[in-house]
């Protein structure tokens, strides 16, 4: 007996482009040859990160026009979140959420906290069937064996976690593609899947084809930073298609491939990420009964929690320093405006202490106080963001273990 066809058949396209204007190498020519790529009409869907600049946007948008009837760049930050979609079909309605932590923004060098992280939404209605598509890209690690933006990233994990639980109540499918900068292990990679159920592609998949164990950040390719990638030889998976079916419906990825090295015939890749191509069929199924919840999510929980409260620890200490310098800031500006008033009263004191170091030992005063200032208001919403992360974590820990002691 032949197997009916599914309801739904979604091939979807995943990407980090890697196109920031002026430091990303080659990125116009990269981006037409991604154009080209997707101009022969094989995907659904297509979800794009770092297409930082709105001109790249819309050549893609020109370019593709004729095949993705539908698209949306979702604007954020500084320079923008980088995230946008292409579809077939028509885009029913759309949302945006911003990270509330993404980094500091004195550590210019990295530039996360002036993109504006965030996780972007699509509703489509495709054939009966509510699809709630989702495009991120979270904080970037730098460095693994000291990462300093670890509670940053669970944190974001948590909030993108709680954004799709909270979004796909109406839903009936659920996709998820985008940069997570997490290894399938990470603490926040298990916290986002436990807490929403997603799937992922590489694991669920009949068939793969691609680089090896689905590594989307290659030691090979030539924009890849090479000293980052030397504890892992065959590279790292960061970038993922996940995926979920609700309601009378369940999803399966029947394939999945990535990309490897340079585009056909050229000598360079798309980007510095190999793409994702996942094939997903969507069938209907008879209602489950409400799933049980699993104990290990409460292991994760508290993993999660104590990265958490370990980000808040260092908050509170930066907090603490930054208005220090504030203070003493302040306090200098206070003095030389006391030498000033000396000064008018006292006119021969005037000459006991040269203009210019009075106005220099000014102007470091004023930026002392400044900077520190402004330091000390991020740390104090950081860490307000943080306790409130830890307090919503606590709660969901409290009604997992509620749920575990009913069952």
């Amino acid at each position: 007996m032949a197997q009916e066809p599914p309801l739904l058949s979604l091939r979807v396209f995943d990407l980090n482009c890697w196109a920031l204007r002026y430091i990303s190498k080659l990125r116009s020519e990269r981006i037409k040859l991604i154009s080209d790529f997707l101009s022969d009409g094989r995907y659904d869907l297509v979800l794009l990160q770092e297409i930082w600049s709105e001109q790249d946007y819309l050549f893609l948008k020109k370019k593709l026009s004729n095949i993705y009837r539908a698209s949306h760049l979702f604007k954020s930050g500084v320079i923008g979140s980088g995230l946008c979609i292409f579809s077939r079909f028509p885009i029913m309605d759309t949302f945006q959420y911003r990270f509330s932590l993404n980094g500091y923004p004195y550590n210019i060098q990295h530039g996360d906290w002036f993109c504006g992280k965030s996780v972007g939404l699509v509703t489509l209605h495709i054939s009966g069937i509510i699809c709630n598509v989702y495009v991120t890209h979270l904080h970037a690690e730098y460095c693994r064996e000291k990462d300093s933006y670890l509670p940053h990233r669970v944190l974001q994990a948590w909030e993108l976690a709680q954004f799709i639980h909270h979004t796909s109540k109406g839903a009936d499918v659920l996709i998820l593609g985008g940069d997570l900068n997490m290894h399938p292990l990470d603490v926040g990679m298990r916290l986002l899947r436990g807490w929403t159920g997603l799937q992922d592609a590489f694991v669920e998949t009949d068939s793969f084809e691609g680089s090896e164990d689905g590594c989307t950040l290659l030691p090979n390719n030539c924009y890849a930073n090479k000293k980052e990638l030397e504890p892992f030889p065959h590279g790292i998976r960061i970038d993922y298609i996940l995926y979920k079916g609700l309601t009378n419906f369940s999803v399966k990825c029947e394939q999945l491939m990535t990309t490897v090295g340079t585009a056909p015939g050229k000598s360079i890749p798309y980007s510095d990420h190999e793409a994702l191509m996942a094939t997903l069929s969507v069938e209907r199924r008879v209602p489950a009964m409400s799933h049980e919840p699993n104990p290990e999510l409460l292991n994760i929980m508290n993993e999660a929690q104590t990265e958490v409260i370990v980000g808040l620890h260092n908050a509170v200490n930066q907090r603490f320093w930054t208005g220090r310098m504030a203070i003493l800031g302040l306090l200098l500006l206070f003095l030389l405006v006391f030498m000033g008033a000396v000064s008018l009263v006292w006119p021969q004191a005037e000459h006991s202490f040269p203009k210019f170091s009075y106005y220099l030992l000014g102007f470091v005063a004023f930026v002392v106080l400044l900077i520190a200032s402004l330091c000390h208001i991020f740390h104090i919403i950081e860490v307000r963001v943080l306790q409130e992360t830890q307090e919503q974590m606590r709660l969901g820990v409290q009604a997992l273990q509620d749920r575990l002691c009913h069952t």
